[in-house]
Parts: structure tokens; C-alpha cells; sequence
């Protein structure tokens, strides 16, 4: 089959890059409540081009893992905010036949990381230095986790998955307005560092503009690499070579040996119930699946159908139930290889959900106290998507660079952005305050250790089968937004796209106050919910849901993009 991405993508005027595409007829939709359907396969990702790569994969007879391996490498040409090699993330899958697992490739702390690396003489954290320049950077673990998922459950053959992600970025994809909106944005950043101007500018220092050809050949030398050799391909060799000598020109910490050292963990996922569905989720070092049970198991003692979507006794009811998991979230979860006293067991308990629950008045809010804990702030620019396969396996996986393009630094002559996930980390060990700062002990510096996350990515089986997938970026919103789509397919009976585009509310404990998106509450549920106590902060979209379904009775499979992705645009063909 010729090579038609570039050419399609110079013919595409994209006001969204949020888009599905479908197997079979390869309809492709944009974001908005109408469902892609079909017998063969979804894709639902951040990116058109990437989707579509997924696609292709799923056509030639991959499954679901196979085509997140390509969509994955794909993103990290096309969607460089989020999409990566130099980041790390999490993987969830659910097989027809009832296994379930979970890859963790989390990015880890460098060998010669201390808990007070970022700290002053006065104990506070200098020039936010674990945000920005090249310390906030941990050791990369995306390449690694998707070649760990494709050798435990891949069937095609690994150079042929990566070989689409080398073209795109070898031949160059169109600048879409997306891209030059976001390089313009991010020019002065970029600009600190000449090895990022390359990259991110024209050889003049003038921006890309719309339907410019963009080309990375460095990435695409980096990938053919990665192609070649899997994950030595990048932690040793010439790209290893690439980020140490990169770290010690510019007074990073990352030697060969934390290169060589990391590797990503299979890990059992989190498992729950909710109103008879089978909940599978992330385990720690992720947050996200042990949170979002939690809080399913406290609001499965109210009849929330009754109470109506985004009623101000629902939304009061949610938030209340979101104060309460978040703060067990900042007391006790961390890297599970670091901290192996986690009450894993017991925060999911129907129990503690019951005894949670009889603290929840009807009548007003509860109190934030923020000497007890408090909630660190968690970049929103994640990315996530969604898969399935004709056999019915699915597929949720969220990776990250933290900030939108993380560090803003690119490896001179390796062509890829760095993360910043050192800023997940609790930077100043003991201080715990109402700014949202928190100090406890199971997430501070550690050499090795992997930072806390909120990424989510989760499947919702039924009697064994996986039913639905779902997940989002958003940062410390993630398991919130998760938490909605699940509520709003098994409670709402909502379809899948009107279940990832509904409206949304997130609280997370500290600062205590919902951020509610412009469209969830009309002026008189607003009154009602304010009436509780609650104080309200106005927000644009929460979150960027991806989802897949499948029909337990027709087969049919469907999916959607969430409109959030690129402000509500949608391209279909």
C-alpha cells in the first residue's frame, strides 16, 4: 500500500485533530456526540494522522496492542504536546478471552536525584527548578513500555509498527493551525535552547506557518534506531549517547547507567465493582485506578439516576465524594516499589467507601482542612486513546511529558522533547499548605523512584468481557473526567460519545473549590449547588475524553473524541 498519510494531511484542513477513524469503511469522524461504528475496529486519539496509522495496523491483521505500539510512536511525530519518546505513561489491557493486565513506564528519578535537590538554603524550591530546565527531567520509560507490551502481547512485527512514525517524521507532516498556534505560543521557551529553536523554527528563527512542511529528521534518525534495535535502540547506543552527552553540556543528571538501568514493569491492574461491571484500572505508581474506585464504591450507595445528570444534589453528591478519595490520594499513594505499606486494600474496600459515605451531609459541604493534605498541581497536557480490535481486546493507554512539550528541551541531534515529570514529585519534604504545596512522605525525590501520577486509563468489563474503554489528559482532573464517563454510560445510559462529551465538574480536595466547565449547570442548579456551601471556579473543558465500545449483543463496536480536544472542531471523510 503507497504511502498516502503526507499527501492526505496537506489536503486536510484541520480545526481539530481530534478524530476517530473506523476499520472497515475507514470513516473517519471529528469530536462531538456522534459515534463512529462498526465490526473491525476503533481508534481514538488525539491526532487524525495517528488514528489512522492505528487503523491501518488493525487492517493488516494487528490487534489492538500492535496498533497502540504504532499510534503511540506516531503521536510522538504528530502531537509533539503530549505525544512522546521522551516521556512515559501507562498501559491498560483487556483481552475478549477475560485477561487483564497493565504495563507501567512511568518515568523514574536519576540515580543522583535527592529529596532536596530543588530546595534554597531556606528550604524553598529555587527558581522552580523541578518545573523547569534540564533537572525537572526524569528518566524516560515510554520506549521501553510499549516494547514490553508488544513482546508480551504483539503479533506484528516491531519494525513494521515503528516504520510508519519514521516516514511521517522523515518526509515531514503539513503545519496545521494547531502546531503553529502552539509553536508560536511556546517560541521564547523553545528559543532558550538552540537545539529546540532547530526543531520548533525555521533554519531563519521565523515560525512555521499553516501548510508549512514540517520535517524532523533527527527524529526520524532517533526512530529508525528505536526500529531497529527496540528498546536498545534508545537507552543504549547513539541516541543514549545523544541525551548523556546533551545532560552533561548543560548540567543535567542522567548518565548512562540510569539509561541502562530503567525498565518498565507489567504490573496486575486494580481491580473494582460498580453496580455489577467490572472495574480495571491503573495500579500505583498511578493513582488513578485506586482513586476512581474508591469514589465508585462511595456513590454506589446513591441512586444517582434518580437524582439526574449534573443536578445540583448529583454534582454536590460528586464533589463531596472526590474531596474525600483525593485526600486519601496525597496521604498514602506513591511508587509501589518504594512504598510497600500502601493500604491498597483497604482504600478499595466497600468498607471504607461505607464509612466515607456516612461523613457526606445532604445538606452542606464538608470542610477542606489543609493541614491534614493537600494536592500538588499536576500539568493538564497529557494525551490518551482508546482501541479496539475485531476480536473485542482493548486497549487504554495515557502517556505524558508533563507540560505542554514538557521541558521545551529537544536532545541536540536526537530531534525529541524531554519531559518535566520531576515536578511530580512532593519538592519540599513536610510542607503541607492551603496553596496546594504537600510534603508527604510516600511521594518525595527518591533515586529510582517513579512520580506520582493521576493518568487513568481504564476498561469497563461485564461478566468477564471488556465492555468499554475510556480515559483522558487533564492532569490532576484525569480521574475526575474518567470518573464521569464511567458514571455516565452505567448510570445515564449515555452512548459513548454523548458520555465523553457531557459536561464536567472536578474537585480535588485542596484548593477547596469545583472547577465547573461554562456549560454544566444552568443558572438555577448553580443557585442550589452554591446553596450546599460550594464555591465555584468557571472553566473551559475539563479534560479530553477518548473512548471505545462494544456491543455485548451486536458486536457492533463504536468510539468517540472528545469535541475538548481542539476547541469543538470536527473533519469527517
Amino acid at each position: 500500500m503507497p504511502f498516502v498519510y503526507q499527501t492526505r494531511i496537506r489536503h486536510f484542513f484541520v480545526a481539530t485533530l481530534s478524530t476517530l477513524l473506523i476499520l472497515g469503511s475507514l470513516t473517519v469522524n471529528g469530536a462531538g456526540r456522534t459515534a463512529v461504528r462498526g465490526y473491525n475496529g476503533v481508534v481514538a486519539s488525539s491526532s487524525e494522522i495517528a488514528s489512522e496509522i492505528g487503523i491501518d495496523v488493525l487492517r493488516k491483521g494487528g490487534n489492538a496492542v500492535d496498533a497502540a505500539v504504532a499510534t503511540a510512536f506516531a503521536l510522538a511525530v504528530t502531537w509533539p504536546t503530549a505525544g512522546n519518546i521522551g516521556g512515559g505513561g501507562f498501559l491498560v489491557y483487556h483481552g475478549a478471552d477475560g485477561y487483564a493486565t497493565t504495563f507501567d513506564f512511568r518515568e523514574k528519578a536519576p540515580l543522583a536525584a535527592t529529596r532536596d535537590m530543588y530546595l534554597d538554603e531556606d528550604g524553598n524550591v529555587k527558581d522552580n527548578s523541578n518545573h523547569e530546565g534540564i533537572l525537572a527531567v526524569g528518566v524516560p520509560g515510554t520506549v521501553a513500555g510499549l516494547e514490553l507490551a508488544h513482546q508480551r502481547l504483539g503479533t506484528m512485527k516491531w519494525k513494521d509498527l515503528v516504520a510508519p512514525a519514521v516516514r511521517l517524521a522523515n518526509d515531514g507532516i503539513s503545519i496545521s493551525w494547531k502546531l503553529h498556534d502552539d509553536f508560536k505560543r511556546s517560541k521564547a521557551r523553545f528559543d532558550r535552547y538552540p537545539s529546540s529553536a532547530k526543531v520548533f523554527s525555521k533554519h531563519d528563527g521565523s515560525l512555521y506557518e499553516p501548510d508549512d512542511l514540517w520535517v524532523q529528521k533527527d527524529l526520524a534518525n532517533t526512530l529508525k534506531r528505536i526500529q531497529k534495535n527496540g528498546k536498545d535502540g534508545f537507552y543504549s547506543g547513539k541516541t543514549a549517547q545523544l541525551i548523556v552527552d546533551f545532560m552533561a553540556a548543560n548540567g543535567g543528571i542522567i548518565t548512562l547507567e540510569d539509561l541502562a538501568q530503567y525498565d518498565a514493569v507489567e504490573r496486575e491492574p486494580v481491580r473494582g465493582t460498580y453496580r455489577g461491571y467490572e472495574i480495571i484500572s491503573m495500579p500505583p505508581p498511578s493513582s488513578g485506578g485506586v482513586v476512581l474506585i474508591e469514589m465508585l464504591n462511595i456513590l454506589e450507595g446513591f441512586d444517582l439516576k434518580a437524582m439526574g445528570h449534573n443536578s445540583a444534589a448529583y454534582l454536590h453528591v460528586l464533589t463531596e465524594t472526590m474531596r474525600r478519595a483525593y485526600a486519601d490520594r496525597a496521604n498514602y499513594l506513591g511508587d509501589p516499589d518504594f512504598n510497600e505499606d500502601m493500604p491498597l486494600e483497604r482504600l478499595m474496600s466497600k468498607e471504607h467507601a461505607e464509612s466515607l459515605r456516612g461523613t457526606i451531609s445532604m445538606s452542606h459541604k464538608s470542610e477542606s482542612d489543609p493541614a491534614k493534605f493537600a494536592q500538588l498541581y499536576e500539568s493538564e497536557h497529557t494525551t490518551h486513546f482508546s482501541i479496539v480490535d475485531k476480536d473485542g481486546n482493548m486497549v487504554s493507554l495515557t502517556y505524558t511529558l508533563e507540560w505542554s512539550y514538557g521541558s521545551h528541551i529537544v536532545v541536540e541531534g536526537a530531534g525529541f522533547l524531554l519531559n518535566n515529570e520531576m515536578g511530580d514529585f512532593n519538592a519540599q519534604p513536610g510542607v503541607t499548605d492551603e496553596r496546594g504545596r504537600i510534603g508527604t512522605n510516600a511521594n518525595l525525590v527518591r533515586p529510582e523512584q517513579r512520580m506520582l501520577s493521576s493518568m487513568t486509563p481504564t476498561i469497563i468489563a461485564k461478566d468477564g468481557v471488556p465492555l468499554f474503554a475510556t480515559g483522558t489528559p487533564g492532569g490532576k482532573t484525569i480521574i475526575n473526567t474518567t470518573l464521569q464517563t464511567v458514571l455516565n454510560v452505567i448510570d445515564h445510559e449515555m452512548t459513548i460519545a454523548e458520555s465523553v462529551e457531557a459536561s464536567r465538574i472536578h474537585h480535588q480536595w485542596l484548593p477547596d473549590v469545583t472547577a465547573v466547565e461554562h456549560r454544566a449547570m444552568s443558572a438555577d442548579t448553580r443557585a442550589l449547588y452554591e446553596a450546599f456551601g460550594h464555591s465555584i471556579r468557571d472553566t473551559g473543558g475539563i479534560g479530553s475524553a477518548m473512548g471505545v465500545y462494544r456491543d455485548p449483543e451486536t458486536g457492533v463496536l463504536s468510539g468517540a473524541a472528545d469535541s475538548r480536544a481542539e476547541d469543538g472542531g470536527a473533519v469527517s471523510y
